[in-house]
């Protein structure tokens, strides 16, 4: 990290601009919190999630600027506030009305304001720090001095993910300012002898405590911290010392865990009313007129709240709105031709993938091991650090830090492409990948959104792999609503897929599947888009559904069939979205389907195709038997040969199955 910070002192009020307007900033905060807690208690409201003891930090905002860019978490309505969120917007966040800024899906304090910089927060905590790093990584590309504020809570930061927020953005000595919000608890948790100073994990020069009951002492450190990021100086750590005045939400109580006198303590210590005394005593402001501030604010509360209130709710309809964006299914057109060379799909990935930093500027990629003269463990990005150098980057070791930062990056308005070296490593970035990214639009009501495509090499058949080098999971991605899945098994929808995805505004899993990827096949169409199915081979008997290395075991099964069923092979090629007409046309004309999918058979994608497939009377019509799923065996993927085919889906046991539909 950059050099520490001077020590917490009490300072000139010089660093703020205007010190009566941040008071009424912090005087109309604590208003309309104190409503939210009185609506709450009437039954006009869900929760509240209250901020009090945190409006200091208002100050903050002073010395942000227009293009600068904030994620902050759920204390932060004060940081809203001084950055333009007007009483009413936070009405209507309250009361999740159809005009707030998620239309009704997020919590109060969860808003989305695109135009003032304003992230929209996720609850898992901690988790909007690494995509703060991506955007952080994304400003400094452009060299316009923007920087990116992020806030946290004190028992947040030993969440694993804020550790590598700081590393990358001290490795990469990014535009960040990190805002550790210390109130003490972690809900009914006294932090203190847990936090990462006090364990000797920080050097105490890194983490100086500020006193954040103290306007003009956190106003001086921010405004430090600030000036150091947009100067080029790297990331600053200000660790602010405040109270939670009242309790976690309203489903908590901090009278059971808190003694009488330490809440009396901390009311005494109330920052909003300091700082009220201070400007008086200072003769900035007079008595009649700070009577006259909270008179304003107040009616400006009601105001705010009468009309929020008199406003419509969400309609049903917009529950499952904005979770992608539109998308052609045809694709987009290849504005270049695969040749012979690119007979593979590892090739022609390798081909779009330089394809994509010659032709689209604000493409970066970021994976492990993806820079020469690596150039990615497969070979994906070989040459590609060298022809784009700055623009494919090698990532450490963690997974969860190449997604974060890719959401990041994506957010702040570039194309990232991330590589992972094997899906069987995607669990550390599940909290990014879930949480953060496949929820972003749906979460900003469109507002936001982050295009970054993700791609890794998947599946077994290959020697060697055992449980972590074989593993598919197509069950865990095709679950998260608003994540795109494909999986290639030809070199053509390889690279029809993978520039559809950089040319649309969605983020976009791309599973490869490693037993037919350096497979040799004919070049053919070169344009397919999300949720159209390739018809592989025709027929009229049953219909066999694979994916991915499950094209080849289809294929070889229709082969052995030949002489006796008429085999039709359908690839669906992208599994979220499904082409579901496809294969239900299909299935009306042979009556019988059967489905290979290498995952676990427990909860696997095939199953949610059988059960779709049946679970529809106009579909159920056509079957003339049930129809069949050949699956792994529920459990892991062995190192032995012997073992692994053990457990696989295999020519033997489909052509099994099919024949199970004629009998």
């Amino acid at each position: 990290m950059s050099a520490p910070l001077p020590t917490a002192r009490k300072e000139s009020p010089g660093a703020i601009p205007d010190r009566v307007a941040l008071l009424r900033t912090m005087l109309a905060v604590r208003a309309g919190d104190l409503r939210e807690e009185k609506l709450l208690r009437q039954g006009r409201g869900w929760i509240h999630i209250p901020g009090q003891g945190h409006e200091t930090l208002a100050a903050i905002a002073a010395f942000l600027e227009p293009g600068d860019l904030l994620f902050p978490y759920y204390r932060d309505r004060a940081l809203f506030a001084a950055r333009g969120v007007s009483a009413l917007e936070m009405a209507r966040d309250y009361l999740a009305t159809v005009t707030s800024s998620t239309g009704g899906r997020m919590m109060p304090v969860h808003g989305s304001y695109r135009r003032l910089g304003i992230y929209p927060p996720a609850t898992p905590t901690a988790s909007q720090c690494l995509p703060a790093v991506g955007a952080a990584w994304a400003l400094a590309l452009e060299r316009r001095q923007r920087i990116v504020l992020t806030t946290v809570g004190d028992a947040s930061v030993r969440q694993g993910e804020f550790f590598e927020a700081l590393a990358l953005a001290v490795e990469m000595a990014l535009p960040v300012v990190f805002v550790v919000e210390d109130n003490g608890y972690g809900i009914s948790t006294p932090t203190r002898h847990q936090l990462p100073m006090r364990i000797g994990l920080f050097a105490a020069e890194y983490a100086t405590p500020i006193d954040g009951r103290d306007v003009d002492a956190l106003a001086h450190r921010a405004r430090d911290a600030v000036a150091r990021a947009r100067a080029g100086g790297g990331p600053s750590l200000l660790w602010v010392e405040l109270d939670r005045l009242t309790s976690h939400t309203n489903s908590d109580d901090h009278r059971v865990y808190r003694s009488a006198e330490d809440i009396a303590a901390m009311r005494a210590r109330d920052p909003v009313e300091r700082f009220a005394a201070e400007l008086v005593s200072a003769g900035a402001l007079a008595p009649a007129a700070l009577a006259a501030m909270r008179a304003s604010v107040e009616r400006e509360v009601d105001d705010a709240f009468a009309r929020a209130e008199s406003e419509s709710a969400p309609g049903p309809a917009s529950a499952a709105t904005d979770l992608v964006g539109p998308s052609s299914r045809d694709g987009v057109a290849l504005p270049f031709a695969l040749t012979e060379r690119e007979n593979t799909i590892a090739a022609a990935l390798h081909r779009t993938l330089g394809e994509a930093l010659d032709r689209l500027p604000a493409t970066i990629l970021f994976g492990e091991d993806v820079e020469d003269p690596k150039g990615g463990v497969f070979g994906f990005t070989k040459g590609l650090s060298t022809r784009h150098p700055g623009r494919v980057r090698n990532a450490p070791l963690a997974e969860a830090t190449i997604v974060g930062a890719g959401v990041g990056l994506a957010a702040a308005g570039l194309r990232p492409i991330v590589e992972l070296q094997f899906i069987d490593f995607a669990a550390p970035a599940l909290n990014q990948l879930a949480n953060q990214l496949a929820t972003l639009r749906w979460r900003s009501r469109g507002e936001w959104t982050a295009p970054l495509v993700l791609y890794a090499p998947h599946g077994a058949y290959l020697p060697a792999g055992s449980a972590w080098h074989s593993q598919s999971n197509e069950g865990w991605w095709t679950h998260i609503p608003g994540l795109r899945v494909a999986v290639p098994s030809t070199p053509a929808d390889a690279a029809a897929i993978l520039w559809t995805a950089l040319n649309e505004h969605d983020p976009t899993l791309i599973l490869i599947p490693k037993h037919v990827m350096r497979l040799r096949q004919p070049i053919t169409r070169t344009a397919r888009g999300f949720g159209r199915a390739r018809v592989v081979r025709r027929g009229k008997d049953v219909t066999l559904v694979g994916w991915g290395n499950g094209v080849e075991i289809a294929l070889a099964a229709a082969d052995a069939l030949a002489a006796r069923v008429s085999v039709e092979v359908i690839d669906p090629v992208s599994l979220v979205p499904f082409d579901w007409e496809a294969v239900e046309a299909s299935v009306a004309r042979t009556g019988r389907l059967v489905v290979i999918d290498e995952d676990a058979r427990t909860g696997c994608f095939g199953q949610t195709i059988v059960a779709e497939m049946v679970g529809r009377e106009s579909r159920f019509a056509h079957f003339l038997s049930a129809p069949r799923l050949v699956a792994r065996t529920d459990g892991h993927v062995p190192y032995h040969p012997d073992l692994e085919s053990a457990v696989l889906p295999d020519v033997g046991r489909v052509c099994a199955a099919i024949e199970e539909t004629l009998a």
